[in-house]
C-alpha cells in the first residue's frame, strides 16, 4: 500500500539568485506531527507565485521516494532530502506512470484529487542547483503532480494512502505531462485529456489550443530582410511623414492584413513601422519624426533609395465580422487604423472613427480619413485635439454611445491605451485589441524589486560575436561567449524578457526571428516553429535580429 513518508512546509521568502531576488515557497522541509490539509494549502505552507502555483487545482504538490531514488543515482548526489523537489507529500508509491488524473485518494483524515503534472519552473533548478532539472523532469517523465483538497483533514507521515476512485481515461500524470510538453501529439489523446472534468482548468486550455490552434495572422512573406525601393516621400503632417515602397524590379510584394507592421532597417538600426496604405504598386509606412531613426527617414532618406526590410508581421489585426468597429488612435498610432480603415471600404458594418492628437497642424491623414469614412455608409468621427482642450478620455467615450457589442482596435502611447481599455471596459465592450510596438510585458516569474532600466550595452568587455539586435528595444550588441544563451544577453542589456522554465520546455520564452539563425544548447524537448527561437536555450549562429 502507498504511503505517505514525509509532510512538508514552508512558507514564501525572498532568496538572492543571479543577482536578483525571487520570491518562492520552493524551500519546503518536513514535519513532526498532523497537519490539516486545507482547501488552498496544508497548515504551515504556503506557494510565492500564485500564477503558477497555489490556489485549489494546486493546494499539494506529490513527489515519489521512487524518484529521489532514480535522480540520486542520475546526478549523482547523496544529500537530497526530502522536500528537497518542492513537494509538501514525500510518497512510497503513486508513481508518475501509474497515477491518473481524476484519481481520488484518502490519506488521514483527508481527501484529495489528482488534478494536472507539476508545473515546470526554473525555481526546482535553483533549489537543488541543477539548472537543466526543470527540463530533466519531463524528459525522463518524472514530474510529481498536484492534488485539490475534497475534504479537508488532517494528515501526518505514516498515513497509508488508500484510492477511493479512478480518473476518467485512465490517463496517468506522466502521459498527460509528456501531451502537453513534448512534440508527436496524439490527436486521440488530446481529445481524452479535455474530456476528463478534474483536470485543471489551465491544462484543459492548453490543451483545447493544441486541438483547435488559433488561426496565425502571418503574411506569406520572404526570410530575413530584402532591399525595396523608396518611390515616394509624402509629408502628412508637421511630424509626420509617409514612404512609399515597392520592389526594385516592380514584381509583386505579398499582401499583408490589415494592421500589419514592417520592420526596416536604416542607418545601421533597426525599427519596426505600421503599414498605413497597401496598394498594387508597393506598401506604405508613415513615421514620425521622434528619435535616430526615424530623423535619418526623415532629413536623409531620398526617392530611389533603398530600405532593407523584413516582412510585414504582426498579430494587431482586423478580424472579418458583422460586428460594429471601434478605431481608436492617438497621434502616430493612427497608422495601423487608418489600414484597418481603407480595408473597411465598401464594408456595411457600423464604423467608429476615432482620433486624437494635439492640434490640427499635426493631424495626419485628414483628408484620407474624411474620404474614406464618408465611402462608409454606417460611420461615424471623431477628432480631439488636447491643445484645444478636447481630449479622447473615458467621458469622451460615455458621451458617444458605443454599441456594447463592438470590436475595438486601439494604438498609441501606453497610457493612452491602458486608459481605452479601462473605459472600454466601464461600457462593456470587452472585445478589444491594441497594438504595442515597444517591449513586451516581461514575464519573469518570482522576481520582486526589479527596477524597468532603458535597455544598454552590457558591462564588460566588447564581444567579438555575430551581431545581436534586439528589434523592439532598438539596441545592437555584438555576441560574447561567457553568455551561455540569448536570454542571458537580453538580461545584461535589461531587455525585457519573457520565460518561466529556462531549460526549452514551457516556450515562454519563444521570440520572433526577423533574420539569422540559432543553435541550440540544450536541445529544446520540442523545437519552435520556424521562424521563432527560445532564447532560453540557444545562441546565435550568425548575425541576428529578434522581435525583442
Amino acid at each position: 500500500m502507498a504511503r505517505l513518508l514525509s509532510l512538508n512546509v514552508g512558507m514564501p521568502k525572498d532568496v538572492p539568485w543571479q543577482g536578483r531576488t525571487v520570491h518562492t515557497g520552493i524551500f519546503k522541509h518536513p514535519v513532526e506531527g498532523p497537519r490539516m490539509a486545507r482547501t488552498l494549502n496544508v497548515d504551515g505552507d504556503g506557494q510565492g507565485d500564485l500564477g503558477g502555483h497555489g490556489g485549489e487545482q494546486r493546494a499539494v504538490l506529490v513527489y515519489q521516494r521512487q524518484s529521489y531514488d532514480y535522480w540520486r543515482d542520475e546526478l549523482g548526489r547523496d544529500d537530497l532530502e526530502y522536500g528537497n523537489f518542492g513537494e509538501n507529500f514525500t510518497v512510497d508509491g503513486l508513481l508518475d506512470d501509474e497515477v491518473h488524473i481524476g484519481d481520488r485518494y484518502r490519506i488521514g483524515d483527508a481527501e484529495f484529487e489528482v488534478t494536472q503534472p507539476r508545473v515546470t519552473c526554473f525555481r526546482v533548478g535553483m533549489r537543488l542547483n541543477e539548472p537543466e532539472i526543470p527540463s530533466l523532469l519531463v524528459a525522463r517523465h518524472r514530474p510529481g503532480f498536484y492534488l485539490r483538497v475534497i475534504h479537508e483533514g488532517e494528515v501526518r507521515a505514516g498515513d497509508d494512502i488508500v484510492r477511493t476512485a479512478v480518473g476518467r481515461h485512465e490517463m496517468n500524470v506522466a502521459d498527460i505531462d509528456a501531451l502537453l510538453y513534448l512534440p508527436n501529439r496524439d490527436v486521440v489523446q488530446l481529445r481524452k485529456a479535455v474530456d476528463i472534468p478534474a483536470l485543471s482548468p489551465g491544462w484543459q486550455s492548453s490543451f483545447r489550443d493544441l486541438l483547435e490552434p488559433k488561426a496565425s495572422p502571418v503574411t506569406t512573406g520572404w526570410p530575413g530582410f530584402r532591399p525595396l525601393r523608396v518611390t515616394k516621400i509624402v509629408p502628412e503632417s508637421t511630424t509626420i511623414a509617409s514612404i512609399h515602397l515597392s520592389t526594385p524590379d516592380g514584381s509583386v510584394l505579398p499582401t499583408p492584413l490589415p494592421g500589419q507592421f514592417l520592420t526596416v532597417r536604416a542607418d545601421s538600426q533597426v525599427r519596426s513601422y505600421s503599414l498605413s496604405a497597401v496598394s498594387e504598386a508597393g506598401y506604405r509606412i508613415s513615421v514620425k519624426r521622434d528619435g535616430a531613426v526615424s530623423t535619418f527617414l526623415h532629413t536623409k532618406l531620398r526617392e530611389g533609395d533603398t530600405l532593407d526590410v523584413a516582412a510585414p508581421r504582426g498579430d494587431f489585426t482586423l478580424v472579418d465580422s458583422d460586428s460594429p468597429v471601434v478605431l481608436l488612435s492617438a497621434g502616430v498610432g493612427i497608422t495601423p487604423v487608418l489600414a484597418m480603415l481603407r480595408a473597411l471600404k465598401g464594408s456595411r458594418r457600423e464604423v467608429w472613427w476615432l482620433h486624437t492628437t494635439r492640434s490640427a497642424s499635426e493631424h495626419a491623414f485628414t483628408d484620407e480619413v474624411r474620404q474614406l469614412v464618408g465611402d462608409l455608409p454606417e460611420a461615424h468621427e471623431h477628432v480631439y485635439y488636447t491643445s484645444e482642450g478636447h481630449r479622447l478620455n473615458a467621458n469622451a467615450l460615455q458621451a458617444l454611445d458605443l454599441p456594447t457589442n463592438a470590436s475595438a482596435y486601439m494604438c498609441g502611447p501606453a497610457g493612452f491605451m491602458d486608459d481605452m481599455a479601462l473605459a472600454l471596459k466601464e461600457l462593456g465592450i470587452t472585445d478589444v485589441h491594441s497594438e504595442l510596438f515597444g517591449a513586451l510585458p516581461a514575464i519573469n516569474p518570482g522576481i520582486v524589486g526589479a527596477v524597468a532600466k532603458t535597455p544598454h550595452q552590457p558591462e564588460g568587455q566588447v564581444g567579438a560575436g555575430p551581431r545581436i539586435t534586439f528589434a523592439r528595444s532598438g539596441i545592437t550588441v555584438p555576441w560574447r561567449t561567457d553568455f551561455e544563451n540569448l536570454l542571458e544577453l537580453a538580461e545584461a542589456c535589461d531587455v525585457p524578457t519573457r520565460w518561466a522554465c529556462r531549460t526549452g520546455v514551457c516556450h515562454t520564452c519563444v521570440t520572433p526571428v526577423l533574420s539569422g539563425d540559432v543553435r541550440y544548447q540544450p536541445d529544446p524537448l520540442e523545437p519552435p516553429e520556424p521562424g521563432q527561437a527560445l532564447v532560453c536555450c540557444s545562441r546565435p549562429a550568425d548575425d541576428l535580429v529578434l522581435d525583442l
